[in-house]
């Protein structure tokens, strides 16, 4: 699914040269190097402040504390995405809203977040899902309606662009009240190891999110507010620090691999393949198709795999449907029909920046044969 050895090669000798730098002064938590690295993102994203931490779930718990919520506010966010995006709301004692999403874009559905507004509602969480931006402006413009903060979930979407109706195009991330993001090893900015991040343009709420991720002080050992220990090690911003540079390229060379598999798979009448919002800059963290009701998903994975071919089910179980959720009792469900119907039929397929064109070329050719012949069965 993603060749990170191929990736670190040309970049071997300026990560090993930043260890021993590491190494040799011992810096371990929170040297230059990780401030080094925030301010390149920094510019990068063109926020204001970032705040690295220990990892992707990390920065959404951060990000919630920061604002303030109560046992029983609502936080309204898809079931249609990883388990870390609504796990945080749950370990705070928050109540999770489920909503549907778009069953092109797989993004949060925007009749379905204004329905579920009430007096309640304290937050929304927007996931960037696979790379591609959410419809911000119609989130922000309902959030701001009703005064709610918008914290953008950004893990799978770092180095994506969203194009706005007020003539501006924005990094994903910046857009709402605060943006969160993960560093593991296979995102489009990947670490090796955990990491995460945190956006704002809120002087007053930086300061607060980087107190909450050290401890809940600003001087140490004078603990103001309740925190939690999420740092960046300094090992691993020299490794995204390296990586950052070349993360425009990396995102492009995914959408070019995009492109070969669109191509490819556009004649097959059982594949739809991902839709493109011509307001989105799609960076392709995952390339994600649905097969055709009456495929079998389970065949056409074992067929691949038995052609040295990974694929992925992103996600097998909705967020809804865990276990976790079912003594859970601060659950709110809207229609989740979308979702349902995406969760049996998504298949994610091998999209990384390394991928050559004849290794598209095979993928395409097996995946066309196995799922044309189950099709027509």
């Amino acid at each position: 699914m993603v060749d990170l050895k191929r990736q670190y090669l040309p970049l071997k000798n300026e990560i090993q040269k930043g260890f021993d730098e590491v190494l040799d002064n011992a810096s371990f938590i929170n040297g230059p190097q990780v401030q080094q690295f925030a301010d390149s993102l920094s510019t990068y994203l063109g926020v204001k402040h970032v705040i690295p931490c220990g990892n992707g779930t990390d920065a959404l718990q951060i990000a919630l504390m920061a604002l303030g919520l109560k046992p029983g506010d609502e936080v309204i966010t898809p079931s249609f995405t990883y388990i870390a995006t609504v796990e945080v709301v749950a370990l705070l004692g928050l109540t999770p809203v489920f909503v549907d999403v778009d069953p092109d874009y797989f993004n949060m559905d925007i009749k379905a977040l204004k329905n579920a507004i009430t007096n309640k509602t304290k937050a929304i969480i927007p996931v960037h899902l696979y790379g591609q931006a959410a419809n911000m402006d119609a989130i922000l413009e309902i959030a701001n309606e009703f005064d709610i903060p918008v914290i953008e979930d950004t893990a799978q979407a770092l180095g994506g662009s969203y194009y706005s109706d007020d003539g501006n195009t924005y990094k994903l991330g910046t857009i709402g009240t605060i943006g969160c993001t993960s560093f593991f090893p296979s995102k489009n900015l990947g670490a090796y190891g955990d990491g995460g991040a945190i956006f704002t343009n809120d002087d007053v709420l930086a300061e607060k999110l980087k107190m909450i991720a050290n401890h809940g002080q600003k001087v140490r050992y004078y603990h103001e507010i309740i925190g939690c220990n999420s740092r960046l090690d300094s090992l691993q911003a020299v490794v995204l620090s390296a990586k950052l540079p070349h993360l425009d390229t990396y995102c492009e060379r995914r959408r070019q691999a995009a492109d070969i598999y669109d191509k490819g798979l556009e004649e097959n009448p059982f594949i739809t393949t991902p839709a493109r919002d011509s307001k989105a800059y799609h960076v392709y963290h995952q390339y994600t198709i649905k097969l055709a009701a009456h495929i079998s998903r389970n065949e056409v994975q074992s067929y691949l795999m038995e052609k040295g071919i990974p694929s992925m089910i992103y996600y097998p179980v909705p967020c809804h449907e865990q276990v976790m959720f079912k003594n859970y009792q601060k659950v709110v469900l809207h229609d989740l029909s979308v979702t349902n119907t995406l969760t049996p039929s998504v298949l994610s397929l091998p999209m990384h920046s390394e991928l050559k064109i004849e290794e598209l070329e095979f993928i395409i050719k097996e995946l066309n044969e196995i799922v044309l012949y189950l099709g027509n069965q």
